[in-house]
């Protein structure tokens, strides 16, 4: 299957452009970077930014690409498949970059959970339930999606799964609201965003998600946590513990990026324009982790992740 996506792909003008040694996407030339982290796309779903995404990934080169979990979105495909011409285009994209040199890691989450039965390398791309990355610079992350720390997901999936079709529908009045407000002249009001945020501020709230994150990452022995799923871009720390949320391409459309110099920046692309900037890092939470903080852990985390795969 992979070497048919290939031929296809060859056979267009598209891939002969993306061999250019140096492309010019949107007025801007490919940018090498050391590492690429990307979560929640959510293909399958009716509202996933993937003209953006693939826009993203073709301007980019990185030597690391890791999918950090809700790539796809097995809960709307398996209500309702939808799945476009641009999605195919994404994951030729994939395929090109790990036959390019790019080592590809994918490590799931609550989306496409499916994937979790398939933890193995599979050559051009390795699936694990988490990773650690090691910068240029010697430090370590732990990476995984984040679900295993999110109390609504542990104790009651079902209401996530309600959550998802409401938010399809707020999703669906969002965008109408914004298009008229478009046409009156007024800048969007982005409705779905801010219900959203708020949500998930709550489930940060309720699950102490940054700070348990935090608390993992310290016993993996990582000076950080690179994580998805609550859609938020973030930077921030925790008593010393580098914490990054890479957002999401349905909302915020931003990534974690890890320059040649072992730097680290969250992008945020713009909705409005093509123009990307960083997201600041948020003061610091000097807060300790007791042994309660810890027991609380492992109380709370059901199913264990397996052991993380060192880079």
């Amino acid at each position: 299957m992979k070497g048919r996506l290939l031929e296809d792909l060859q056979r267009t003008n598209h891939y002969n452009l993306m061999r250019a040694a140096m492309i010019h996407c949107q007025g801007r030339p490919r940018r090498r970077v050391r590492t690429v982290f990307l979560s929640d796309t959510h293909l399958g779903c009716h509202y996933s930014q993937a003209e953006a995404l693939l826009a993203f990934l073709e301007r980019h080169e990185p030597e690391y690409l890791y999918l950090v979990g809700d790539i796809v979105d097995g809960w709307r495909l398996r209500k309702s498949w939808h799945w476009t011409p641009i999605y195919n285009k994404i994951l030729k994209r994939l395929f090109e970059l790990g036959n390019r040199g790019t080592i590809v890691r994918y490590t799931p989450g609550n989306h496409d959970s499916f994937l979790r039965h398939f933890l193995v390398d599979f050559g051009f791309v390795h699936v694990a339930d988490q990773f650690i990355h090691v910068t240029s610079e010697g430090q370590r992350f732990l990476v995984l999606h984040g679900d295993q720390f999110d109390n609504v997901e542990i104790r009651a999936q079902w209401l996530s799964v309600v959550g998802s079709v409401a938010y399809d529908s707020l999703m669906w009045l969002s965008n109408r609201v914004d298009r008229v407000r478009r046409f009156a002249g007024f800048a969007p009001c982005y409705l779905s965003s801010s219900v959203k945020r708020q949500v998930k501020q709550a489930v940060k709230f309720v699950s102490n998600f940054e700070q348990r994150l935090a608390a993992a990452a310290m016993d993996h022995d990582c000076q950080g946590v690179i994580c998805g799923h609550v859609h938020t871009p973030t930077a921030t720390r925790w008593h010393g513990v580098d914490y990054f949320n890479t957002g999401d391409w349905v909302e915020n459309r931003s990534a974690l990026m890890e320059y040649t110099d072992g730097s680290l920046e969250v992008l945020h692309l713009d909705f409005d324009s093509e123009n990307s900037c960083p997201v600041q890092l948020s003061p610091p939470k000097e807060i300790g982790f007791s042994q309660e903080m810890r027991r609380i852990n492992e109380q709370l985390v059901i199913a264990q992740p397996r052991l993380p795969v060192a880079v």
